[in-house]
């Protein structure tokens, strides 16, 4: 079994130092051994444990959802339903994402087409819409997705 100190950790993880130290405050990674200088000693169970919560970010899983399926992975009662359940609500997310980013796509390449390209910069149509409507793509959503994109993950 490896030992890793901090640094080393970081390194074959990827990750700053200070992630680590957060995900130890927050609980995603327990606290580890120290050595006899003090240092933080940390094991192979503990990189496999950072490249998942990694990997969990990389697929847009809230750190409060790579939470839960670390809790899951380790439960000796956890069904699979469970984690289904978590992954099924982020593909939901996901899709409700792709809708709107087509939204916005579809409303920046109207502006685009809108503007003329020699033109000075007080006649462009993309500043004129985004001076005068902020809010212009959240306003354009159906009332089904707002309540969605209002919930905390």
């Amino acid at each position: 079994m490896g030992k890793f100190k901090i640094g080393e950790l970081a390194a074959a993880a990827g990750v700053s130092r200070d992630t680590i130290r957060y995900y130890e405050r927050t609980g995603l990674l327990l606290s580890p051994g120290r050595s006899g200088a003090g240092y933080r000693l940390y094991g192979d169970d503990d990189l496999l444990r950072l490249r998942f919560i990694r990997s969990g970010q990389e697929l847009g899983f809230t750190l409060a959802e790579i939470s839960a399926l670390l809790t899951l992975q380790t439960s000796d009662t956890a069904r699979a339903s469970a984690v289904l359940a978590i992954t099924r609500d982020k593909i939901r997310q996901a899709e409700t994402r792709v809708i709107e980013l087509n939204r916005i796509r579809t409303i920046l390449e109207g502006l685009v087409a809108a503007c003329p390209g020699e033109a000075p910069t007080r006649d462009r149509p993309i500043l004129a819409f985004i001076s005068a409507r902020p809010r212009a793509c959240a306003a354009t959503k159906p009332e089904t997705t707002r309540g969605e994109n209002n919930r905390e993950t």
